[in-house]
């Protein structure tokens, strides 16, 4: 980076008084930290790579101390770069702010057929980190499977099934089948039916492989029981609220069955647990509006299905749906698969872990595999005149929320920002910020209003040195 952003970005950070998901800082005044090796792992696994700050003393108010020996340091944290699997090459920046020198490291993210990056000394299992806000974590064994699976081109739908019930079928289903993808795929028409299923990689060796129990299997879950579906009602805002009764659902089901059943019951199970309200327009005509919109639901519920992961890391997690008083959650084992990052969601072609089951589900449900599923989320929301969905995926998990006309009242988003900088011309708290914009749920109004103006600078924290604080409080910089 050039100096004057070293410069602007030192700055933030000591007004501030925080490390970010994209900045590590180290003091470096008596000497080079010895162990680096974690965020250079960390950063370099994360999409858009991160910078080490050198000269910072956190511990300290995030005092500027400067650095020992700006060209001892450089040297040896290229010899710890140098340790890494693939090596690490560091970009440095040097700059002098108040007669006290700081170095900057900038970390590029691995490209990701080389992920994880990991520290040779200890090994892929135990020297391979992520970043999580603004900590260094180990990576679990299944967040490097992920990485592995893909450079590998594992298939985990094609594995194996054991023999027994688990693998019986439902042959009218595979006749079904059968007959649609001849007239789709005419090549195939004149093969038998196992040749045909073999091809379309749902069977092997005349039998089903998972794949194929998941779309045609008498009761998939007898053999994979995570690999179904959990629906709660919570009375509230998060889990563990309660009703006037005690009780901690208002409607709880486990939906079990092939993915197109699967489906089926739980759009039955949201049919049955969407408020619907009738609207009369000037004309005197009436019409039902649902809380959510069902297509966008059925999307969100269906991608779930065909791109959860199915490997055995995962097969003991369902896929949640969760029904709160301010929004919907869908959230499913398996983050996002392969180049496919949060910033290109719906954008692009993106790589498909499961692609015999979507492809197979085109046939059996008509349904689209054209990555056309994120669009129409958007695009529901936005008409149903609701605030846009989020999407998220960290530590293995991929999760949509969709927010009912209840988080956030009509007409307020637009001046949300300039609100928030008025009524903070006096410290309020996070409460008090929920209430000015009609926002019930505090997570998404932290992430979608106050760390912004925060990370910009128009916001302060008046306990910076402790963010998550109970008493924290927000004021205008």
């Amino acid at each position: 980076m050039l100096t004057t952003e070293l410069v602007d970005l030192i700055k933030t950070i000591t007004r501030q008084k925080c490390e970010t998901q994209y900045v590590e800082l180290k003091k470096a005044a008596g000497g080079t930290p010895t162990r680096l090796y974690d965020t250079l792992s960390s950063f370099s696994n994360q999409d858009g790579g991160g910078t080490i700050i050198f000269g910072i003393d956190e511990k300290n108010n995030y005092n500027i101390t400067g650095v020992y020996d700006p060209q001892d340091l450089q040297v040896k944290v290229t010899e710890q770069a140098n340790q890494m699997e693939p090596i690490v090459r560091p970009l440095f920046t040097v700059t002098e702010i108040g007669n006290k020198i700081v170095v900057s490291a900038e970390i590029a993210e691995c490209d990701i057929y080389e992920r994880p990056c990991y520290y040779r000394g200890a090994g892929k299992i135990r020297g391979s980190f992520t970043r999580v806000g603004d900590a260094d974590l180990p990576m679990t064994d299944y967040e490097i499977y992920s990485y592995e699976v893909y450079r590998r081109k594992i298939q985990d739908e094609q594995r194996e099934v054991p023999d027994g019930i688990g693998s019986n079928v439902q042959n009218a289903q595979v006749q079904l089948y059968l007959s649609k993808v001849r007239i789709e795929k005419p090549n195939l028409s004149k093969l038998p039916d196992n040749d045909v299923l073999t091809l379309c990689n749902l069977f092997a060796d005349n039998k089903p492989n998972l794949a194929g129990l998941l779309l045609f299997g008498l009761y998939p879950q007898s053999n994979f029981p995570g690999f179904d579906i959990t629906a709660v009602v919570v009375p509230g805002y998060e889990i563990g609220n309660v009703d006037d009764d005690g009780a901690r659902f208002i409607d709880n089901k486990r939906i079990g069955g092939t993915i197109p059943e699967m489906l089926d019951s739980a759009m039955s199970f949201v049919q049955r647990n969407i408020k619907i309200r009738t609207i009369i327009d000037e004309n005197g005509r009436r019409a039902d509006k649902t809380e959510y919109p069902i297509k966008a639901i059925r999307e969100i519920i269906l991608n779930a299905l065909i791109h959860r992961d199915y490997s055995i890391h995962t097969q003991s997690s369902p896929i949640r749906i969760l029904f709160f008083a301010d929004r919907l959650e869908v959230e499913n084992p398996g983050g996002l698969y392969g180049r496919l990052t949060l910033n290109n969601l719906g954008k692009v072609g993106a790589d498909t872990r499961n692609p015999s089951i979507a492809s197979a589900l085109e046939i059996l449900i008509d349904s689209e595999n054209r990555f056309s599923g994120v669009p129409t989320i958007r695009r529901e929301m936005e008409v149903a005149g609701l605030p846009e969905p989020i999407f998220d995926s960290s530590r293995g998990v991929f999760r949509v929320t969709l927010f009912n006309g209840n988080s956030t009242a009509n007409g307020k988003s637009a001046n949300s920002v300039s609100s928030i900088v008025d009524f903070c011309a006096v410290p309020r708290t996070r409460a008090e910020l929920s209430e000015l914009l009609g926002i019930d749920s505090i997570s998404y109004m932290m992430e979608k209003y106050v760390n912004p103006l925060l990370e910009s600078g128009v916001l302060k924290m008046t306990i910076p040195d402790k963010p998550k604080s109970r008493n924290q409080k927000y004021l205008r910089a």
